[in-house]
Protein backbone atom coordinates (compact mmCIF):
# COMPACT_ATOMS: atom_id res chain seq x y z
CA UNK A 1 0.00 0.00 0.00
CA UNK A 2 2.90 2.22 1.13
CA UNK A 3 5.26 1.85 -2.25
CA UNK A 4 2.28 1.86 -4.78
CA UNK A 5 0.15 4.70 -2.91
CA UNK A 6 -3.00 1.93 -3.06
CA UNK A 7 -5.83 2.55 -1.18
CA UNK A 8 -6.80 -1.19 1.10
CA UNK A 9 -9.85 -2.04 -1.32
CA UNK A 10 -7.40 -1.67 -4.37
CA UNK A 11 -5.00 -3.87 -3.02
CA UNK A 12 -6.97 -6.34 -1.97
CA UNK A 13 -8.41 -6.56 -5.04
CA UNK A 14 -5.29 -6.48 -7.46
CA UNK A 15 -5.67 -10.14 -9.42
CA UNK A 16 -2.13 -11.66 -10.69
CA UNK A 17 -2.69 -10.59 -14.28
CA UNK A 18 -2.20 -6.33 -13.08
CA UNK A 19 0.93 -7.03 -11.87
CA UNK A 20 3.95 -5.98 -14.81
CA UNK A 21 6.79 -6.98 -13.37
CA UNK A 22 8.80 -6.52 -16.75
CA UNK A 23 7.66 -2.78 -16.36
CA UNK A 24 7.39 -2.25 -12.88
CA UNK A 25 3.70 -0.90 -13.31
CA UNK A 26 0.44 -2.24 -11.52
CA UNK A 27 -3.02 -1.58 -13.00
CA UNK A 28 -5.51 -0.55 -10.41
CA UNK A 29 -9.30 -1.40 -12.13
CA UNK A 30 -12.39 -0.10 -11.02
CA UNK A 31 -10.87 2.48 -8.37
CA UNK A 32 -12.70 4.98 -6.61
CA UNK A 33 -13.51 6.79 -9.50
CA UNK A 34 -14.46 3.86 -11.48
CA UNK A 35 -11.36 4.52 -13.91
CA UNK A 36 -8.32 2.21 -14.11
CA UNK A 37 -5.24 3.51 -13.31
CA UNK A 38 -1.37 2.72 -13.47
CA UNK A 39 0.92 2.73 -10.27
CA UNK A 40 4.43 1.66 -9.94
CA UNK A 41 5.41 -1.41 -8.27
CA UNK A 42 8.32 -0.81 -6.18
CA UNK A 43 11.59 -2.78 -6.68
CA UNK A 44 11.94 -3.55 -3.11
CA UNK A 45 7.95 -5.48 -3.21
CA UNK A 46 9.23 -7.21 -6.45
CA UNK A 47 10.99 -10.58 -4.72
CA UNK A 48 8.16 -10.83 -2.09
CA UNK A 49 5.53 -10.44 -4.42
CA UNK A 50 6.58 -12.81 -6.97
CA UNK A 51 7.17 -15.41 -4.23
CA UNK A 52 3.59 -14.95 -3.16
CA UNK A 53 2.06 -15.32 -6.36
CA UNK A 54 4.08 -18.47 -6.45
CA UNK A 55 2.13 -19.57 -3.29
CA UNK A 56 -1.03 -18.48 -4.65
CA UNK A 57 -0.60 -20.41 -7.84
CA UNK A 58 -0.25 -23.69 -6.04
CA UNK A 59 -3.43 -22.69 -4.25
CA UNK A 60 -4.96 -22.28 -7.04
CA UNK A 61 -3.72 -25.41 -8.92
CA UNK A 62 -4.84 -27.35 -5.89
CA UNK A 63 -8.51 -25.74 -6.05
CA UNK A 64 -8.53 -26.59 -9.50
CA UNK A 65 -7.98 -30.44 -8.69
CA UNK A 66 -10.55 -30.65 -6.16
CA UNK A 67 -12.72 -29.32 -9.01
CA UNK A 68 -13.02 -25.63 -8.13
CA UNK A 69 -12.92 -23.23 -10.61
CA UNK A 70 -14.99 -20.24 -9.28
CA UNK A 71 -13.41 -16.87 -8.71
CA UNK A 72 -15.50 -13.41 -8.70
CA UNK A 73 -15.48 -11.73 -12.61
CA UNK A 74 -16.11 -8.26 -13.51
CA UNK A 75 -18.53 -7.54 -15.55
CA UNK A 76 -19.85 -9.94 -17.80
CA UNK A 77 -16.80 -11.60 -18.15
CA UNK A 78 -17.98 -14.65 -16.83
CA UNK A 79 -20.47 -15.04 -19.57
CA UNK A 80 -18.42 -14.12 -22.16
CA UNK A 81 -15.23 -16.52 -20.91
CA UNK A 82 -16.76 -19.23 -18.83
CA UNK A 83 -12.99 -20.51 -18.21
CA UNK A 84 -11.13 -17.66 -17.17
CA UNK A 85 -11.67 -18.29 -13.75
CA UNK A 86 -9.27 -21.58 -14.23
CA UNK A 87 -6.94 -19.21 -15.07
CA UNK A 88 -4.09 -18.02 -12.92
CA UNK A 89 -4.28 -14.50 -14.25
CA UNK A 90 -7.46 -13.85 -13.01
CA UNK A 91 -6.86 -15.09 -9.46
CA UNK A 92 -6.65 -12.06 -6.77
CA UNK A 93 -3.17 -11.74 -5.62
CA UNK A 94 -3.61 -11.39 -2.06
CA UNK A 95 -6.30 -14.57 -2.27
CA UNK A 96 -8.56 -16.08 1.01
CA UNK A 97 -7.04 -18.82 2.08
CA UNK A 98 -10.48 -20.90 2.87
CA UNK A 99 -12.96 -21.30 0.01
CA UNK A 100 -16.20 -19.38 0.35
CA UNK A 101 -19.31 -19.83 -1.24
CA UNK A 102 -21.21 -16.73 -3.71
CA UNK A 103 -24.33 -15.61 -1.92
CA UNK A 104 -25.12 -14.34 -5.46
CA UNK A 105 -24.38 -17.23 -7.87
CA UNK A 106 -24.14 -20.17 -5.29
CA UNK A 107 -20.30 -21.11 -6.80
CA UNK A 108 -18.12 -22.29 -4.20
CA UNK A 109 -14.47 -20.66 -4.90
CA UNK A 110 -11.82 -18.31 -3.40
CA UNK A 111 -11.92 -14.67 -2.67
CA UNK A 112 -9.64 -11.61 -1.80
CA UNK A 113 -8.64 -11.38 1.82
CA UNK A 114 -11.17 -9.67 4.13
CA UNK A 115 -10.36 -5.58 4.57
CA UNK A 116 -10.85 -5.85 8.26
CA UNK A 117 -7.86 -8.51 9.05
CA UNK A 118 -5.47 -6.81 7.12
CA UNK A 119 -6.22 -3.31 9.27
CA UNK A 120 -6.54 -5.62 12.45
CA UNK A 121 -2.83 -6.56 11.39
CA UNK A 122 -1.88 -3.23 10.43
CA UNK A 123 -3.01 -1.73 13.68
CA UNK A 124 -0.97 -4.67 15.45
CA UNK A 125 2.41 -4.21 13.70
CA UNK A 126 2.35 0.06 14.64
CA UNK A 127 1.95 -1.20 18.21
CA UNK A 128 4.37 -3.64 18.37
CA UNK A 129 7.01 -1.35 16.44
CA UNK A 130 6.09 1.22 19.02
CA UNK A 131 4.55 3.75 16.83
CA UNK A 132 2.90 6.28 19.28
CA UNK A 133 1.01 8.29 16.70
CA UNK A 134 -2.37 7.00 15.00
CA UNK A 135 -1.73 4.93 11.61
CA UNK A 136 -3.67 2.76 9.45
CA UNK A 137 -3.54 1.50 5.96
CA UNK A 138 -4.86 5.02 5.04
CA UNK A 139 -1.21 6.48 6.57
CA UNK A 140 0.49 4.54 4.17
CA UNK A 141 -1.35 6.08 1.29
CA UNK A 142 -0.61 9.74 2.67
CA UNK A 143 3.18 8.99 3.42
CA UNK A 144 3.59 7.63 -0.43
CA UNK A 145 2.13 11.13 -1.71
CA UNK A 146 4.08 12.67 1.17
CA UNK A 147 7.64 10.92 0.46
CA UNK A 148 7.25 11.41 -3.21
CA UNK A 149 6.62 14.98 -2.88
CA UNK A 150 9.84 15.54 -0.72
CA UNK A 151 12.19 13.87 -2.91
CA UNK A 152 10.83 16.57 -5.73
CA UNK A 153 8.38 14.46 -7.43
CA UNK A 154 5.73 17.69 -9.27
CA UNK A 155 2.38 17.53 -7.28
CA UNK A 156 0.34 16.82 -10.83
CA UNK A 157 1.98 12.96 -11.28
CA UNK A 158 1.48 12.30 -7.08
CA UNK A 159 -2.40 13.70 -8.26
CA UNK A 160 -2.06 10.56 -11.02
CA UNK A 161 -0.49 8.23 -8.78
CA UNK A 162 -2.96 8.74 -6.67
CA UNK A 163 -5.79 9.00 -8.32
CA UNK A 164 -7.24 12.08 -6.95
CA UNK A 165 -9.56 14.13 -9.08
CA UNK A 166 -8.70 17.55 -8.00
CA UNK A 167 -4.83 18.56 -6.87
CA UNK A 168 -6.31 20.34 -3.94
CA UNK A 169 -7.12 16.64 -2.33
CA UNK A 170 -3.81 15.36 -3.14
CA UNK A 171 -2.44 18.86 -1.29
CA UNK A 172 -4.44 17.57 1.66
CA UNK A 173 -2.64 14.09 1.75
CA UNK A 174 0.49 16.01 1.77
CA UNK A 175 -0.11 17.95 4.76
CA UNK A 176 3.01 15.94 6.96
CA UNK A 177 4.93 18.71 5.04
CA UNK A 178 4.33 21.52 7.02
CA UNK A 179 6.99 20.71 9.26
CA UNK A 180 7.11 22.94 12.95
CA UNK A 181 8.78 26.49 12.68
CA UNK A 182 7.45 26.90 9.40
CA UNK A 183 10.27 24.27 7.87
CA UNK A 184 13.00 26.54 9.24
CA UNK A 185 15.78 24.48 9.79
CA UNK A 186 17.29 25.11 13.68
CA UNK A 187 21.19 26.92 13.93
CA UNK A 188 21.40 24.42 16.74
CA UNK A 189 20.57 21.60 14.12
CA UNK A 190 23.30 22.83 11.15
Amino acid sequence: MYGAGLRIKEAVRLRVKDVDFGRKEITVRHGKSGKDRMTLLPNVAVAGLKQHIEQSRLLHEKALSEGVTFVHLPNALARKCPNAGRELAWQYVFSSSQLTTDPRTGKTGRHHLNERNIQIYVKIAVKKAGVNKHASCHTFRHSFATHLLESGYDIRTIQELLEHANVNTTMIDTHALNRGGRAVLSPADR
